[in-house]
């Protein structure tokens, strides 16, 4: 009986060492991939033939309108003789940002501190709190404005428009937005032309869209004024998107 109990002893002492032990090293290995992640920055790799294109994001960035854009344009490096587009992340800091539906995103640049690249194509993509504290950013309006004396475009999507209005980019263009906030902002700004019954609107180097899914048709579009219908149709193909620009409501300005 002694011995039954000794055994049983040794054997609880074992597996509780055991168990410490795998306790142990879970923990040291959490701790190395966090410090791992923290320590190990891996900065995008741009390619200076190409476009770069910038994404502005922010807490409570909406999903579709990053991603849409963010699909067109990064499937241009799969596309033959074309000047395709470096596509990448500019926020006001290197933590992740967390999406308004919940997904998170590390940002490549953080615009308050690195050296960023030539902006060629801004991308401004809706986000929670666009239509009120967003716009007493003034740090991030500034980025904003700065990116506009260089980049050939501008493009929001959805109440990204407020963004750019903000910035007092859009005081001579004629813009809109997501249906529902048009009359919103013709409210906050009244002295802009802000049309309703398009889905985007392109004058001059900026291209505003009504954004949710429509985010692809205003992507799409700028990839055929810069490559020709062919691409953009193998663009939208490649997505199992049916794109006809002339069946699409919108409204170029000349």
């Amino acid at each position: 009986m002694n011995k039954i109990l000794i055994a049983l002893i040794a054997l609880t002492v074992f597996a509780c060492a055991e168990r410490s032990e795998e306790e142990k090293n879970s923990g040291q290995e959490e701790t190395w991939r966090s410090e791992k992640t923290s320590e190990k920055r891996v900065l995008p790799k741009l390619d200076s033939t190409r476009y770069n294109v910038a994404f502005l994001i922010m807490e409570g960035v909406y999903n579709t309108e990053l991603t849409a854009p963010f699909d067109i344009f990064q499937h241009t490096v799969f596309r033959d003789s074309i000047k395709a587009m470096n596509v990448f992340t500019v926020a006001n800091t290197l933590d992740p940002i967390t999406s308004f539906e919940g997904m998170r995103i590390l940002p490549d640049f953080n615009y308050t501190k690195d050296t960023l690249p030539k902006i060629d194509i801004l991308v401004v993509p809706s986000a929670e709190h666009h239509l009120d504290t967003d716009l007493e950013d003034e740090v991030m309006l500034q980025f904003v404005r700065q990116v506009d004396k260089e980049a050939q475009f501008i493009t929001s999507h959805c109440d990204g428009a407020f963004v750019l209005a903000k910035a007092g980019l859009l005081t001579t263009s004629v813009a809109t937005t997501f249906p529902s906030d048009i009359d919103a902002m013709k409210i906050m700004f009244p002295a802009l032309d802000i049309r309703k019954d398009v889905l985007f609107v392109h004058d001059g180097k900026y291209i505003t869209s009504a954004g949710g899914a429509k985010s692809f048709e205003a992507a799409l579009y700028l990839c055929e004024y810069l490559y020709g219908k062919k691409i953009a149709r193998s663009l939208a193909g490649g997505l199992v998107i049916d794109w006809d620009l002339d069946k699409i409501p919108h409204l170029v300005i000349k």
